[in-house]
């Protein structure tokens, strides 16, 4: 009898592990590829849930255009540029083919409506009317692109153009698609106003009179999938079908990457099978909030004996659902020299994971502690004095 119950048991525990086996294989088989790169990277915390040759260098296409409109969000936020502002397209801003919206040689458009041709209707005309006027020229405005795709640690890409079009040496790869493409909806999370926008349209001034041209998105996810949030479509000869595809569910943002698809349906697919990959088996794990104390930290001559430490950032790790907990250990410095500036370093908090370390993050004074002036230092001995 005592033989039958363990039969049973190794019988059940085999068949748990072939529905595991099963359902892994299931999920493999169902992100089989047939775009020959592609990368699925988590927008919080940047981790990689899937990949595909993600570091294989690829002409980009229109793709590109996600790191012109960065520079321009960028350069709108540090007031170098403002929303409103008139620019001026020249004879070789307006000569460029492929998906364009015409722009004429002396016409003028505000920067907004050129951000829009250029997230809506992926227009190359627009965006380097736009390189030129930040980089002086788009060759200056390359330049510019290439040293933040350094800052952003997209080691494997060289930019030609500021527009995608096809060019010797002008390649990235996915992996580096997803690095821009989060940096850009992080910090400019208003990007999906335009790149949420199915159809738009600007208003042509010209020698030739007055007329409206319709944008129309080339991102079809906008219609397709209800959590799209963006984000660039792309397409040459060269490149074939790619796209940068975001969107957002249950609070959480994923980056969806498809390099080389043979045709449009393709890219959108498998694509949507990424993300959809991602918001099914994976949930975002936090740590506590920024602003809870994390203990105290004495400081030496200081105005007051001690100061607060709270965390620099708040925690965020992504892992499998229904797995573990996320656990934290805070570590703080014993003393401290006065004075220390709000902000300053004092210790550290470190997360772990099924029973390894993830991550860790600063802990920071919590206020300013300036150095004991002499009244205070005889204020504190004559309290000593009298106790």
């Amino acid at each position: 009898m005592q033989r039958r119950r363990k039969g049973w048991v190794v019988l059940l525990v085999a068949l748990l592990v072939s529905l595991c086996s099963v359902e892994a294989w299931a999920q493999e088989a169902a992100l089989n590829l047939e775009s020959p790169s592609a990368i699925l990277m988590d927008g919080a915390t940047g981790q990689v849930l899937f990949e595909k040759n993600s570091n294989e260098q690829r002409p980009p296409a229109s793709v590109t255009k996600i790191m012109t409109l960065l520079l321009i969000y960028e350069a709108v936020d540090d007031g170098k540029l403002a929303w409103d502002e008139l620019v001026t397209v020249s004879d070789h801003a307006s000569s460029m083919g492929g998906s364009q919206v015409y722009l004429e040689p002396q016409e003028q458009q505000t920067v907004q409506d050129l951000v829009k041709c250029i997230s809506i209707a992926s227009a190359n005309d627009a965006s380097v009317a736009m390189a030129e006027r930040i980089g002086g020229s788009e060759e200056g405005f390359v330049a510019m692109m290439n040293e933040k795709a350094k800052e952003l640690g997209m080691n494997d890409t060289n930019f030609v153009n500021a527009c995608g079009l096809e060019a010797e040496g002008h390649v990235t790869t996915a992996h580096d698609i997803a690095l821009m493409s989060r940096e850009l909806i992080t910090k400019y999370p208003d990007i999906s106003t335009y790149a949420t926008t199915w159809m738009d349209e600007i208003t042509h001034t010209t020698r030739k009179g007055t007329s409206t041209f319709g944008l129309t998105n080339t991102n079809k996810l906008v219609k397709w999938y209800p959590d799209a949030t963006g984000l660039k479509t792309g397409f040459t000869s060269d490149a074939m079908f790619c796209l940068s595809a975001t969107a957002t569910r249950d609070g959480r943002s994923q980056i969806a990457v498809i390099m080389g698809a043979p045709d449009s349906n393709t890219r959108f697919k498998e694509a949507m099978a990424l993300l959809d990959y991602g918001f099914a088996n994976y949930m975002l794990l936090e740590g506590e909030d920024e602003e809870i104390s994390c203990g105290q930290v004495a400081v030496e001559k200081g105005e007051v004996p001690e100061v607060g430490a709270k965390l620099a950032e708040k925690f965020q790790y992504l892992a499998e659902k229904g797995s573990d907990n996320l656990t934290w250990e805070y570590h703080c410095l014993e003393t401290l020299p006065a004075p220390v500036a709000a902000g300053d370093v004092v210790g550290e908090a470190v997360y772990f994971y099924g029973g390894q370390e993830v991550g860790t993050v600063p802990l920071v004074a919590a206020e300013t502690v300036n150095r004991s002036n002499f009244t205070q230092t005889l204020e504190k001995m004559s309290t000593l004095w009298v106790q």
